[in-house]
């Protein structure tokens, strides 16, 4: 690690809301989570229809680096959907997926709740925060299942 990484890693987070970022910041962050292989980081057009139409965004920065996101779509009044919460995993464990969260708890309206689908590996993370598990969930991913 260069003088200047070590420099700009130790700067403080900063958290914005509704700052736009580009999908190749996007992808160099998921790139950098246990999320990468799960999200379509290879296909530059579906990032960037996942940026255009969340219409909530939270993010964490370390200087100039991404270093954490909350990607949602929501109605702001009855449900939050949490699409994807990625954390770079050089700062994880500092308490920024919690900020994300909290965030983005705090951009709805009181009574909105906040859903998500789980990474295998955060199974554990999310009842520990405050999270209840809902057993009913269900995906479709190809019209043509529909029977």
């Amino acid at each position: 690690m260069s003088i200047e990484q070590s420099i700009e890693l130790s700067r403080p987070i900063v958290y914005k809301v509704n700052q736009a970022i580009t999908a190749k910041q996007f992808i160099e962050l998921l790139a950098k989570t246990t999320l990468g292989t799960r999200r379509p980081i290879d296909q530059f057009d579906t990032i960037e229809a996942m940026l255009k139409h969340a219409n909530l965004l939270i993010t964490a920065w370390q200087g100039d680096h991404l270093v954490g996101v909350a990607r949602s779509v929501t109605d702001f009044a009855f449900c939050c959907y949490l699409s994807d919460l990625a954390v770079d995993e050089s700062v994880q464990a500092s308490g920024i997926g919690k900020t994300l969260i909290c965030m983005t708890k705090q951009a709805l309206q009181p009574k909105c709740s906040l859903i998500l689908l789980s990474a295998p590996q955060a199974v554990d993370y999310y009842p520990k925060i405050g999270f209840t598990q809902h057993n009913s969930a269900w995906v479709l991913t190809n019209v043509d299942d529909l029977k």
